[in-house]
């Protein structure tokens, strides 16, 4: 399926290397029978793609006369083997289930050795991102450093049990409102009643975006000051009463906190366009 200077990629070869992305498509659910054979192109094209420019790279450290001592070679190898295999006996059973020899996978492993030593040299090294880059990078991308506005509850979950009498719930719920309204802790209700999964950490939510709460809970927190409570809110299988304890509108995150995360998007940016400016030369 391809011919990288004297070496032939075959059919086989590829498959083989794009089987464990096949293996995990498979695994999709919901996916027609299109979708599949679109996405299995995709995957092939791609996984050819990889192959072809591995050995362009491989070609490239033949023909600039680079060499490695076979110690460090086989100590990544040995490392590898860790990582991936835990032991040797295990990668023996492995390698025999594949058909492929050990001298097969030691190649294998030496040449992805090289690759990465050759991509660092070429393209890793070679990469610098300015904090000038960084900051443009922020001003250019408000939208994706938005934090939307925040809400921290507390909730007290009364369920309707099956069999039970729902009423018993409802007439519970407005216990609870009574004793609050009078002064008793949300927290420590919260921890005596609650059904929720935060029963012990007294009902505590923490912070939630308002656009991910249910249209139940959204509507009555809106207008909700921190220390408000809500009413009961009764749902088909619950009521529920909720306390705002803290609210944060909808803020930029500062460049401080996200300088970090944008760097590493600038670098593997910049790494792919030098990947592809090497591959094409």
């Amino acid at each position: 399926v391809a011919i990288v200077g004297e070496t032939v990629i075959t059919e086989k070869e590829a498959r083989q290397f794009i089987e464990p992305a096949i293996v995990a498509l498979e695994r999709q659910p919901g996916l027609t029978r299109q979708s599949y054979n679109e996405r299995a192109m995709e995957i092939y094209k791609d996984g050819l793609n990889q192959l072809i420019e591995r050995q362009l790279t491989l070609n490239d450290f033949k023909s600039a006369g680079y060499s490695f001592p076979e110690s460090i070679i086989e100590d990544f190898v040995q490392e590898r083997i860790r990582e991936r295999y835990g032991d040797r006996v295990k990668l023996i059973k492995t390698l025999e289930a594949q058909n492929m020899t050990y001298d097969q996978f030691r190649t294998d492993i030496r040449d992805q050795f090289i690759v990465e030593q050759m991509n660092l040299k070429n393209v890793s090294s070679a990469v610098i991102i300015s904090p000038f880059k960084i900051a443009t990078y922020y001003a250019e991308h408000p939208e994706d450093f938005k934090l939307p506005d925040q809400v921290r509850l507390r909730m007290i979950e009364l369920r309707k049990r099956d069999g039970g009498d729902p009423e018993a719930v409802r007439r519970l719920a407005r216990e609870l409102v009574a004793k609050l309204a009078a002064g008793t802790k949300f927290a420590e209700m919260a921890s005596v009643y609650s059904d929720g999964s935060q029963k012990r950490e007294g009902g505590d939510l923490g912070w939630v975006n308002r656009s991910v709460l249910r249209k139940e809970f959204a509507d009555a927190t809106a207008s909700l000051k921190p220390g408000q409570r809500t009413g009961v809110i009764e749902v088909p299988d619950a009521c529920f009463i909720l306390q705002v304890e803290e609210v944060k509108s909808a803020q930029l995150r500062p460049l401080t906190e996200v300088r970090d995360e944008i760097e590493k998007t600038l670098l593997n940016q910049e790494r792919a366009r030098l990947q592809k400016k090497y591959v094409e030369r």
